[in-house]
């Protein structure tokens, strides 16, 4: 995944993403990698996340690939339904791990400023990783996600919330879902050609 012309922003969910978990791993092992840095990570602002993100996104020179996880998934997409159309072309693609549905009943009242989830296609090539026993999502709900947001889906056996808690430290065997979503952006590019 070695493509000096793309800047990787990881975009963490609810608390972040300590150094254990897999986003931190990828953050130190990818090229030119960078990490959006919320003001507050335990009482997040929907808004306020937005923005951030809507900021570092234009601090980047060039292109992005952006690796949400959780709560960053639902930042992206909210950020997508807002964004200018110059910002938005600067996303090559999204990798969406484990989104948080907080439309559920069982939210966190923490995250419930986040809802509704924007509901549209995101105008950019995605993946959309979930699982079959993650408390924060349920498989047929991240597949509504994902046909919702346009994005390719793939649901994992028994990953929970594919953190450091369900057993992904480094993620390693995540790459691959990260290589699905350059082939996307590289065929989305050549039909464009």
């Amino acid at each position: 995944m070695r493509n000096e012309r793309i800047r990787y922003l990881i975009v963490p969910g609810w608390h972040g993403s300590d150094d254990a978990h897999w986003q931190s791993h990828w953050q130190r092992a990818l090229p030119n990698a960078a990490r959006v840095q919320q003001q507050d990570w335990i009482t997040p602002r929907h808004t306020d996340w937005v923005a951030e993100l809507d900021r570092e996104i234009r601090r980047e020179p060039g292109r992005v690939v952006l690796i949400a996880h959780s709560l960053g998934c639902v930042t992206v997409a909210s950020w997508a339904a807002r964004a200018d159309r110059r910002t938005l072309a600067q996303v090559e693609g999204a990798l969406l791990v484990a989104p948080a549905d907080v439309e559920r009943e069982t939210c966190h009242e923490a995250l419930r400023n986040f809802a509704p989830i924007a509901a549209q296609n995101l105008p950019f090539p995605a993946v959309l990783v979930g699982s079959d026993n993650d408390a924060a999502c349920s498989p047929q709900r991240a597949l509504i996600l994902g046909r919702t947001w346009g994005a390719e889906t793939v649901i994992l056996p028994s990953a929970g919330h594919i953190n450091v808690k369900s057993g992904h430290g480094a993620w390693e065997s995540g790459y691959r879902h990260l290589y699905r979503l350059q082939y996307l952006i590289d065929q989305q590019s050549r039909q464009r050609a």
